[in-house]
């Protein structure tokens, strides 16, 4: 053996090299093999999924490719979809179907051919969790290695990670346990496990206390419906009838007349099993019902109307015992150089580097290598101005697409599919740059860099374009343009001759007719704030992100009545939302159809009395596979229409239900404003929907398959309908094309004219120009910002050029 280890030792070190470079030029190999180094396209033949129309098309491998179009018209489809959807599916049917069973089903995209795909990795808008627990540094896992950094050199010594986490809970438990081994003998024990969740505020930081007088009616009794709560009616079984039927209180007494007794059992009792009606269910007390179906999730994740309950009902103050750390007073005490967890997470994210940078112990350096990565990971895609202990679910879609960027950022990873939405969605012109880089960088490691995007900055660093359209919904769906840059310049698609429009700056504004002050504004990094924002104008308030603009105008404008606040937040809907539904539509449609036919409004609800039997109103029939991906089919019975049949034999202006919801927004404008369909509660919502610039979009689409960019337009469509003197908008441009923000611009100057007051926060040039007043806030983001750097119009902003904003503005209009 030892011989023939030197033999091959000896033997030439080319040899090797010379019979793979025979296999290569076909010596001895398969005739038919394929040379492996011609995979460098990503195909796509025959992609049908949503609104697109047999779309074929090859996408160069290692390189940036930008997909453009007007909002609606396939970006997502084609790159979410189908290329990244099929890349998981086919990755997650590696594993064995035990894995599978525990995995998300994932279905084929319905695409004739799909090759050359590699491991994608997606990186889109969808806010992070919104657990009142979860935080950027939980979040990031900055937070774990801050833990364990604390357990190992914090003093005095606290204990293992988990006593600096305000997610693990302190547990003590003793007792007796039998050990089965030789002579059974019963030994005591204990147990303990020391965590660092405050106990009184749960690791929540805030504490509530709850206004009884908006829980219930006390002069009233359980039987004459005292509960005020939403949801809570006189015939729910599960809330309201379980208080009045468990035998615990008297139902047809007054509540103000319960003895004390009654009032402890009323509010505070402990869980225990009732019978009600023959069914074992569950009775405790109405404030601990009311924390864990209320309090326990995060108010911005609530429907509107339960968010305006729970706003009402409950206070919130900060936590008296941990001062809103979460954490408990052992977590606190324990210190390195003076400081502790709970202040290195409200550091700045930039100052925090800084901090963990002049740490220096041999025993812990891999951890600080690893730590100091993140942070400066952090500071590098423009979030230093945030602190580990921020609230997930107070991020910007923006902020919280690059918050898991970050994890991407020092990947060795090459050969990648990296998938981003609007990656430059929340940034000021003057950060879109280093986001281009970010996007260069991740391309340059050899890796497939695919982008949804709209704004010009980052179309022109793409290697590949490919523009969808022409149009929106039923009218886009197709490839309209593939290759370069200055090839899409040329086109004459959509995007081509909008591609280097440039909005000139007012040569006149309108007169303000009073002014909103705001006085000694101070929320998170507002530093006593003075502004007066001029009313009957449009006003935008921008500046670089991070410098305070969303803490400005929510924290101090939203608050009065009068004023109607549309923020970024996303809609959410299952596959039986959609927008006739969502707007409010669906109901004097509904009305209208049973007085022309007499009979039951529900009738014409494919989620109530009228939907097909068959399918329950989906309009499709799912079959459940198991670990397979479920299989939907079009309903046979109401052939995906989603109603009975005996509910489309009824009529109104010629048409049946389910063919007025196959209507687009434009065709039903007309036909409920004249004639004998005329119904001017659902004209009224129709004309905000074209308005908006959804007159395509048909009234019963379901939600699933709206875009962001429709999205958005859809919750502002629902908010114009409000009654306010002052509209505020955050970043109404999110997801719209170069050609949609014309629309909306138009849209923002007939709310004016109308007498309306509007204040945007936004960074969109082709706005800042169109604007009457601009406040922009700086010079910085995080405690470098926080001050008004100027007030005054677009004219004297390029003029001056004294902020970031102001030459950003004056290269975008050619001054």
């Amino acid at each position: 053996m030892a011989g023939a280890r030197k033999a091959a030792a000896k033997r030439p070190a080319g040899a090797a090299a010379k019979r793979i470079a025979s296999a290569a030029a076909g010596v001895g190999a398969d005739p038919g093999a394929v040379d492996p180094d011609s995979h460098d396209l990503i195909r796509v033949h025959g992609a049908r999924v949503n609104n697109l129309k047999d779309v074929s098309i090859e996408i160069p491998k290692r390189r940036l490719t930008v997909f453009t179009g007007v909002s609606g018209s396939g970006k997502s489809s084609l790159v979410f979809d189908t290329i990244a959807a099929e890349s998981q599916r086919l990755i997650n049917e590696t594993y064995s179907a035990f894995v599978q069973g525990f995995m998300p089903s994932l279905a084929r995209p319905e695409v004739d051919v799909l090759e050359g795909l590699t491991t994608a990795i997606i990186v889109d808008q969808q806010r992070l969790g919104s657990d009142p627990r979860s935080t950027v540094g939980t979040a990031t896992d900055a937070n774990a290695m801050l833990r364990i950094l604390f357990s190992r050199l914090g003093r005095p010594f606290g204990g293992s990670p988990n006593a600096f986490s305000f997610n693990v809970p302190s547990v003590r438990a003793s007792g007796a346990i039998t050990v089965e081994r030789g002579n059974k003998k019963t030994v005591r024990a204990s147990f303990s496990r020391t965590g660092g969740m405050c106990p009184r505020c749960e690791g929540r930081g805030s504490v509530s206390d709850i206004d009884l007088t908006q829980l219930y009616d006390d002069s009233k009794s359980l039987a004459e419906g005292a509960f005020t709560i939403p949801g809570w009616k006189s015939d729910s079984f599960w809330t309201v009838r379980v208080y009045a039927e468990s035998g615990l209180l008297d139902p047809g007494k007054p509540i103000r007349r319960f003895t004390k007794k009654e009032m402890q059992d009323f509010l505070y009792h402990e869980p225990v099993k009732v019978k009600v009606d023959g069914v074992n269910l569950t009775y405790e007390g109405l404030i601990p019902k009311i924390q864990k179906s209320f309090l326990s999730k995060d108010k911005e994740a609530m429907q509107p109307h339960i968010r305006e309950f729970v706003e009402r009902a409950v206070t919130f103050t900060t936590c008296p015992e941990c001062e809103g750390t979460r954490l408990t007073a052992a977590a606190r005490a324990s210190k390195i150089g003076g400081v502790g967890i709970a202040d290195a997470c409200a550091m700045q994210i930039s100052d925090l580097a800084e901090w963990v940078a002049g740490l220096e112990e041999p025993s812990v350096a891999p951890l600080l290598a690893a730590l100091r990565r993140t942070l400066d990971s952090f500071v590098e895609i423009g979030l230093g101005y945030l602190a580990l202990d921020r609230p997930s679910g107070t991020l910007s879609g923006g902020e919280a697409q690059r918050v898991k960027m970050i994890r991407h950022l020092g990947s060795s990873l090459t050969d990648t599919t990296y998938v981003f939405d609007e990656p430059t969605i929340g940034l000021h012109p003057h950060d879109v740059q280093r986001m281009n880089g970010l996007l260069l960088r991740l391309r340059n490691k050899g890796n497939t860099v695919l982008v949804v995007e709209h704004k010009p900055e980052t179309i022109v660093i793409a290697d590949h374009v490919v523009d969808l359209g022409p149009g929106a919904g039923t009218a886009g769906g197709t490839v309209c343009f593939e290759g370069s840059v200055e090839g899409l310049r040329k086109a004459g698609t959509v995007t081509g001759r909008h591609f280097d429009d440039r909005a000139a700056v007012k040569g006149s504004v309108r007169t303000p007719s009073g002014k909103l002050a705001v006085r000694g504004a101070s929320a998170n990094n507002l530093r006593d704030v003075d502004v007066d924002f001029p009313l009957g104008v449009l006003v935008v308030v921008t500046g670089v992100a991070g410098s305070g603009k969303s803490s400005l105008v929510h924290g101090s404008l939203v608050k009065g009545g009068g004023v109607v606040s549309v923020d970024q937040g996303a809609i959410k809907g299952s596959r039986r939302s959609n927008p006739a539904t969502y707007t409010g539509l669906l109901e004097p449609i509904r009305k209208a159809f049973a007085k022309a036919n007499g009979v039951k409004p529900a009738l014409f609800s494919a989620n109530s009395e009228g939907a097909c039997p068959n399918c329950n109103g989906a309009g499709v029939v799912f079959t459940d596979l198991a670990m397979m991906a479920g299989v939907a089919s079009t309903c046979e019975e109401c052939e995906g229409r989603r109603f009975d049949a005996s509910v489309l034999e009824y009529r109104f202006g010629g048409r049946d239900i389910s063919e007025v919801l196959g209507m687009p927004v434009s065709e039903a404008l007309e036909f409920f404003g004249a004639g004998e369909a005329r119904t001017p509660a659902a004209h009224t919502i129709l004309g905000r929907l074209a308005d908006v610039g959804l007159g395509y979009v048909t009234l019963g689409q379901p939600l699933t398959t709206l875009s962001g960019g429709e999205r958005q337009r859809l919750k502002l469509a629902t908010h114009l309908g409000e009654k306010g003197g002052v509209y505020v908008l955050d970043e109404p441009t999110t997801g719209l094309h170069l050609a949609d923000v014309e629309q909306l611009l138009g849209l923002l100057d007939r709310l004016v004219d109308s007498g309306k007051s509007v204040i945007v926060v936004e960074h969109h040039q082709a706005v800042m120009a169109h604007a009457d007043w601009i406040v922009d806030l700086g010079p910085g983001a995080g405690h470098d910002g926080g001050r008004v750097v100027f007030e005054g119009t677009p004219a004297e902003l390029v003029a001056a050029r004294s902020t970031v904003t102001g030459e950003h503005l004056a290269a975008y209009v050619g001054v």
